[in-house]
């Protein structure tokens, strides 16, 4: 015989697992650690490739003067600098990934216990049916 409580808890449990559970299980299959380092490496990788292309922009907009200032200008100062607003935005953008990404974390981590909770319920409810017979 069928359960009507039963049913509506599966049906629940299908619905999550055919939309937001599909992410936050694969989010909760990591160690926190693990997918946080993940997560900043790709971040770190992306940033440090969009550096490079502003960055080259910024080279080919201004091509012009510093080749004219090539002997004048301080070589050394300049790669300083660069390599300073290298370190600030690759920081900046590393932060706001491990910010991001931890709030994503704990809310897979949330939503997946509850589903391990509806889990155990109709466990629970399966164990009582097959009690009663």
């Amino acid at each position: 015989m069928l359960s009507e409580e039963r049913i509506k808890l599966m049906t629940k449990m299908a619905a999550y697992e055919e939309n937001e559970g599909k992410r936050y299980m694969a989010i909760g299959s990591y160690f926190r650690s693990d997918y946080m380092g993940k997560q900043i490496i790709h971040s770190v990788i992306s940033a440090t490739v969009a550096f490079l292309l502003v960055f080259g922009l910024w080279l080919f907009y201004h091509m012009d003067t510093l080749m004219q200032d090539i002997y004048r200008v301080d070589l050394l100062g300049i790669g300083r600098k660069v390599l300073e607003y290298y370190v600030i935005f690759v920081g900046s953008y590393a932060l706001i990934t491990y910010i991001i990404y931890s709030f994503r974390y704990s809310r897979a981590r949330k939503s997946l216990r509850k589903y391990y909770n509806h889990l155990k319920q109709l466990l629970a409810l399966y164990d009582i049916e097959s009690g009663s017979r």
